[in-house]
C-alpha cells in the first residue's frame, strides 16, 4: 500500500461509490473525413463460424465458447480477461475482417439489445475504451454505421468520460485516453472537442511518465510495450485522417518521435526468430507481432527501424541489456519490476536472462498463461519460472494474488565489460535481505567465441540456493550421470555442450507458456549452489 499514489487510493474509493447516470441524448454529428486512413495493425481472427448468422463462437486466450443467451456476455464461470476480450470487438480489424462484415453488423446489434447502458462486464472503463476504438476504426475502413450504433458511441464514451481508471494508472488510463481523442475526431462539436481535449490532456501527461527515455514502456513487459506501441500508431493514423480537426499539429511531431524510440526498444528485445522476450506478463499472439507493426508503420510513411548495432546494446532507463555475438544472442534483465506503484504485471524475474542459438530458442523464461487469481498465476510470476536463482524457496520480489507485490528486488552494482575475450556483465539484487542473514544474489555472465558462462554467488548465509535454467520445449537436453556435463541439440541439429564447473544439478519437469491458455511441458535445469557458488558453461561451433 505504501508505494500507491494518493490519486489511486482516492480514486479506487470514488470508483467504487459513485456509478454514473448513463446520458442518453442524441449523439453529435459524425465528423467528414478529410484525410485517408490507412489499414490498422491485424489480429488473428476470433471468431470461429462467420458462416452462420446469429451463432456466435469465439477462441480468446485459447479458450473457446459459445454466445448462446444474453447472460453469456457475462457468464459467471468463464474467465473475467475472456470477458474482456469478447467485448472488445477486435474482430472487426482483424485478418480477412471484409469477408465478415454480415456477421460484425448483426452482432453488434445484437450487443446492443443484450448489453444495455451501464451493466454488465462490457460497461466497464478499458472494455469500453477497446470497443469505442475498434468499432471506429470498422466505420473508418468504410462500413457504414447505423444511427442506433452511432447513438451508443456518444453514450459509451460520455460514460467512459467519467470512469477514468486513474485507480489502476498505467496501460489503462492510456487506454481510456486514446478512446477519447477517437470518439473526439470521430465526432464534431463542442462535447466533442471536449473530449479530445480531455484525452490529449491525459496522454501527454502520462506519455511523459510511461514512455521512458530509451523508448521502453515503463510496466517493463515486451507485451505491454507492443500494445502501447500499437496505439500509438492508431493515434497518428486517426491525426492523418483529421488534419482538420484543430488539433495541434505538433502532436503528430512527437508521436512520431515516441513511435521511432519504442520501435527501435521493441527491435533490441526481440529474439532472432522475429518474436518478443519473455520477461514479466508476457506471451505471443495478444500483441499485435513485432513484423505487423512494422508494416503498419511503413503504410504510415515512416522510415524503417534503426535499432543501432554492436555486441552490446544497453537500454539504461528500462534496465534491459542484450548480447550479440555471432551465433548468440543473450537478453538480460537487470531491471527493477517496473514502476512502484503499477506491479501489477511484474514477475519475480531480476537477474533472469534469456538465450537464442543460430536463430533458435534455448532459455526461457516460463511467460504467461493465465491472470486472475490462484496459485498457478503466482507460480508462473514466481522466481522459480524464470532463469535466475531462487534462495530457500523464496521469491526474490514477493509476487501475490494476481497482481500484487510487496516486497521487491532493486538491482545494484552494475558493470558491464567489452574485454579482449568477450562481454562481461555483473549485477547483483538485494531482494532476498528480507531473509534470514540478508543474502544477495551476485550473478556475472560472460559470452565469449562460442560460449556463454554464467556464475552465481551468495553472499551471506542461506539454508538453500538454486539456479534454475528453463530450456525451450523443443530442446533435447542430456546430463551425464555424475551431473557435471551434458548435451544439448537444437530443433535445427546444432549440437550445445554443457558444463556444470561448481554445483550440483537435476534435471526437472516443468512447463513453458508461449501462449495465454497453453502449457507445453519443457525441462528445467537446477543448479544446487552447496558452497553459496555454481557456474554453468555452455559451449557451441
Amino acid at each position: 500500500m505504501r508505494h500507491l499514489r494518493p490519486i489511486q487510493v482516492y480514486s479506487r474509493l470514488w470508483f467504487q461509490a459513485h456509478r454514473p447516470t448513463p446520458d442518453l441524448s442524441p449523439a453529435p454529428a459524425v465528423r467528414v473525413t478529410t484525410g485517408r486512413w490507412q489499414r490498422p495493425a491485424r489480429r488473428l481472427a476470433s471468431l470461429l463460424n462467420p458462416s452462420l448468422l446469429n451463432e456466435y463462437a469465439f477462441c480468446f486466450l485459447n479458450e473457446r465458447y459459445a454466445i448462446k443467451a444474453p447472460s453469456d456476455w457475462n457468464h459467471p464461470s468463464w474467465e473475467k480477461l475472456w470477458l474482456y476480450n469478447l467485448h472488445y470487438f477486435d474482430d472487426l480489424n482483424a485478418e480477412g475482417a471484409e469477408g465478415r462484415t454480415e456477421q460484425h453488423r448483426a452482432l453488434i446489434v445484437r450487443w446492443l439489445a443484450e448489453n444495455p447502458p451501464a451493466v454488465g462486464i462490457g460497461w466497464e472503463p478499458y472494455p469500453i475504451s477497446m470497443r469505442l476504438v475498434n468499432w471506429i476504426k470498422w466505420a473508418l475502413a468504410g462500413n457504414a454505421l447505423a444511427p442506433t450504433w452511432v447513438r451508443s458511441l456518444a453514450v459509451q464514451v460520455r460514460y467512459l468520460s467519467r470512469r477514468l481508471e486513474y485507480h489502476l494508472l498505467g496501460n489503462h488510463l492510456l487506454a481510456n485516453a486514446k478512446a477519447l481523442v477517437f470518439a473526439g475526431l470521430f465526432f464534431q462539436g463542442e462535447e466533442a472537442r471536449r473530449w479530445v481535449e480531455k484525452g490529449l490532456a491525459v496522454l501527454d501527461r502520462e506519455l511523459k511518465e510511461q514512455i521512458l527515455s530509451d523508448g521502453g514502456h515503463f510496466e517493463l513487459s515486451p507485451m505491454y510495450h507492443s500494445l502501447i506501441l500499437e496505439d500509438l500508431l492508431d493515434l497518428l493514423n486517426l491525426l492523418r485522417t483529421y488534419p482538420d480537426a484543430g488539433v495541434d499539429p505538433a502532436w503528430e511531431a512527437r508521436l512520431c518521435k515516441l513511435i521511432g524510440a519504442m520501435r527501435e526498444w521493441l527491435a533490441v528485445m526481440c529474439h532472432p526468430d522475429g518474436e518478443i522476450a519473455l520477461f514479466n506478463d508476457a506471451a505471443f499472439d495478444i500483441a499485435c507481432p513485432p513484423a505487423e507493426l512494422d508494416a503498419y508503420a511503413t503504410r504510415l510513411g515512416l522510415l524503417a527501424c534503426a535499432p543501432g548495432s554492436g555486441p552490446i546494446r544497453h537500454l539504461t532507463a528500462t534496465g534491459y541489456i542484450r548480447l550479440d555475438q555471432e551465433a548468440a544472442c543473450v537478453l538480460l534483465d537487470v531491471a527493477r519490476i517496473g514502476p512502484d506503484y503499477i506491479p501489477g504485471h511484474a514477475h519475480a524475474d531480476t537477474l533472469s536472462f534469456e538465450l537464442s542459438l543460430f536463430g533458435q530458442r534455448v532459455l526461457v523464461n516460463s511467460g504467461t498463461a493465465c491472470y486472475g487469481t490462484g496459485p498457478e498465476r503466482e507460480r508462473q510470476r514466481g522466481t522459480a519460472a524464470h532463469n535466475t536463482v531462487v534462495i530457500d524457496g523464496q521469491d526474490s520480489s514477493e509476487v501475490w494474488s494476481g497482481f500484487r507485490v510487496a516486497r521487491r528486488a532493486r538491482p545494484r552494482d552494475l558493470k558491464v565489460e567489452q574485454r579482449h575475450d568477450g562481454i562481461q556483465v555483473r549485477c547483483a539484487h538485494d531482494g532476498y535481505r528480507r531473509l534470514p542473514g540478508r543474502p544477495v544474489h551476485k550473478r556475472r555472465w560472460k559470452l565469449g567465441k562460442g560460449y556463454l558462462a554464467v556464475r552465481d554467488e551468495i553472499e551471506g548465509p542461506c539454508t538453500e540456493a538454486q539456479a534454475r535454467f528453463h530450456f525451450h520445449p523443443e530442446m533435447s537436453v542430456e546430463i551425464s550421470e555424475d551431473c557435471s556435463r551434458g548435451r544439448l541439440r537444437l530443433p535445427g541439429g546444432q549440437a550445445i555442450g554443457l558444463e556444470i564447473r561448481t554445483g550440483s544439478c537435476v534435471l526437472e519437469k516443468t512447463t513453458y507458456h508461449p501462449h495465454f491458455g497453453i502449457s507445453e511441458p519443457n525441462r528445467c535445469l537446477c543448479v544446487g549452489l552447496p558452497g553459496r557458488v555454481s557456474e554453468v558453461v555452455l559451449r557451441w561451433v
